[in-house]
């Protein structure tokens, strides 16, 4: 369940109301009037199913609530009530198939903001990868790819495809060009600086590497696992189910292709640090193919769903 604290016109309160009484899946509806002083206005609260969230959104902001007034949304931890439990039932389709689209808008937009904290990210996760690599270590491989956080501005990308949002396509494309530029710039760096102090090899990176050379070698296996990797952190990110993220972060080699390209380039393999390049734009087309898709197919499916549960429970 989600709880929804909203601050409305006193002139609008009466539709709002109609709106929550209106829609499916709703309860513990509360209105206090006149006790909102910024801005001025009434305060009314339910608990609505996740299901039913994106629904009552929708029909909120039609009443231009978040203009003149403001909509807060939080989760539920706990709710004990025979109500909620009857407002779930009520709801269509299921909590962990819902898309609260505002929602995933507003944390697609939030972690795909280029930050000083993105770019320290990233640039230590390449850093990390760049040591994978050159020892042939896949725990370190591994571990590069769960400190990543290239994801979130893919989701970024992503979502602005569909809600045709050119704003967060721009924010998000911005944060992925200039966070692996920048990753990619200080590992060359890094890798001089490593090898200087007899840490790192040629010989090394030109070995065999069973273990990780794979990162500049892309093939048809390549583009399949960053598919399928990117339908499902996309599905973590719609569902809620973010424990998945982990999961998706090592399921791809972004960071530790862009890695193996800077260091192949501070070494001139030039060929290598092309494969690596190759391996990394393959990835990041395979993740934002299936993560519009994958969107775009829920966004089709909950529109259905709504369509039936008008008619099942026409409004008037």
């Amino acid at each position: 369940m989600l709880h929804l604290r909203l601050i409305t016109p006193a002139d609008s309160t009466a539709d709002v109301v109609r709106l929550i009484e209106n829609t499916p899946g709703t309860a513990h509806l509360a209105v206090v009037s006149g006790a909102a002083r910024n801005p001025v206005g009434d305060i009314v609260m339910c608990d609505v199913a996740r299901e039913a969230g994106d629904e009552l959104i929708d029909g909120l902001r039609a009443l231009k609530i978040d203009e003149h007034g403001s909509i807060a949304l939080e989760n539920i931890d706990l709710s004990l009530s025979k109500r909620a439990d009857k407002a779930e039932d009520d709801a269509p389709g299921e909590g962990a198939d819902a898309v609260l689209w505002e929602q995933l808008t507003e944390a697609t937009h939030e972690e795909s903001t280029l930050s000083v904290t993105y770019v320290a990210f990233i640039t230590l996760a390449t850093m990390i990868a760049a040591c994978g690599v050159v020892l042939d270590n896949a725990i370190l491989i591994v571990g590069a790819m769960a400190v990543g956080p290239e994801f979130g501005p893919l989701a970024g990308f992503c979502t602005a495809l569909v809600q045709r949002a050119p704003r967060l396509a721009l924010r998000s494309l911005i944060a992925l060009l200039v966070g692996f530029a920048a990753a990619m710039a200080v590992t060359v760096g890094f890798s001089l600086l490593m090898d200087a102090v007899d840490l790192f090899h040629r010989a090394q990176l030109k070995a065999e590497r069973p273990n990780t050379n794979f990162i500049y070698r892309p093939d048809w296996f390549s583009f399949v696992v960053a598919v399928l990797a990117g339908a499902a952190g996309t599905l973590s990110l719609t569902s809620a189910k973010s424990g998945a993220l982990v999961g998706v972060a090592i399921s791809v080699t972004t960071v530790p292709a862009a890695a193996n390209a800077a260091v192949a380039f501070a070494y001139s393999e030039y060929r290598q640090a092309w494969g690596s390049t190759e391996q990394l734009l393959l990835n990041l087309l395979g993740i934002v193919l299936a993560g519009t898709l994958t969107l775009l197919t829920q966004k089709l499916l909950w529109a259905r769903q709504r369509e039936r549960t008008a008619r099942k429970h026409p409004v008037g």
